[in-house]
């Protein structure tokens, strides 16, 4: 697998190109694309419209770290259930809670719109700056900075595109999912294997960071 750049203070348009790149390369090495029946070209093809909108924007996007990523690609189809099986800490693969055994029923909150086809998410945050607020009180704190709440189906890309942003006693949540209960997706660390599972819509945590995006870019 390629390795994720060097942390530089913000991409060039070339920095665009090679990151696009590698995650697709890597979209390819964990299975995803396999399991949509998907070719890497195929994939490329879909999201070379992404090309000329990021590279315009290249210089506001800061590189790539373990709390931020400058964009990330989104497959919406693929099933959040399948996907954390996928993931790896070490040798140990994710695991699904069984208490979020439903949550590929999950949606996106109302008035969240979220392309259909493979996009981008600009300028994801894990959320250290909402560590200890609430994932209500964060998703009003979004509102308020014109930011957009990560769904699951997005933080599970975060975790492909960036296995370094799952940290011990740095994980997230992802708020933009909900199925009409108080519950909120997660991603964090038990057993030590990455784990998906929910905590609630007004639980504080000095450890879960409240995921956002930018904004989202389709072809």
């Amino acid at each position: 697998m390629t390795a994720l750049p060097t942390a530089l203070p913000n991409l060039t348009p070339a920095d665009v190109d090679a990151e696009l790149d590698r995650q697709i390369e890597r979209l390819h090495d964990v299975g995803h694309l396999q399991h949509l029946g998907w070719s890497p070209a195929a994939l490329a093809g879909q999201v070379d419209a992404l090309r000329a909108p990021l590279r315009e924007n290249a210089t506001h996007l800061a590189q790539a770290s373990p709390e931020r990523m400058p964009f990330v690609i989104v497959l919406p189809t693929l099933r959040p259930s399948h996907a954390i099986t996928t993931q790896r800490l070490g040798s140990r693969p994710g695991v699904l809670s069984d208490d979020t055994a439903d949550i590929d029923d999950f949606a996106p909150v109302d008035g969240l719109e979220v392309p259909t086809v493979p996009y981008a998410v600009i300028d994801v945050r894990r959320g250290e700056e909402h560590l200890g607020r609430t994932p209500d009180e964060a998703m009003v704190d979004f509102a308020s900075e014109g930011r957009s709440p990560l769904t699951i189906v997005e933080g599970l890309a975060l975790l492909t595109a960036n296995p370094e942003a799952l940290e011990k006693n740095h994980c997230f949540q992802t708020p933009g999912s909900r199925i009409g209960d108080r519950r909120v997706p997660g991603l964090w660390i038990s057993k030590r294997a990455p784990k998906l599972g929910f905590c609630w819509a007004g639980n504080r945590h000095s450890w879960l960071g409240i995921a956002s995006c930018a904004r989202r870019v389709a072809p």
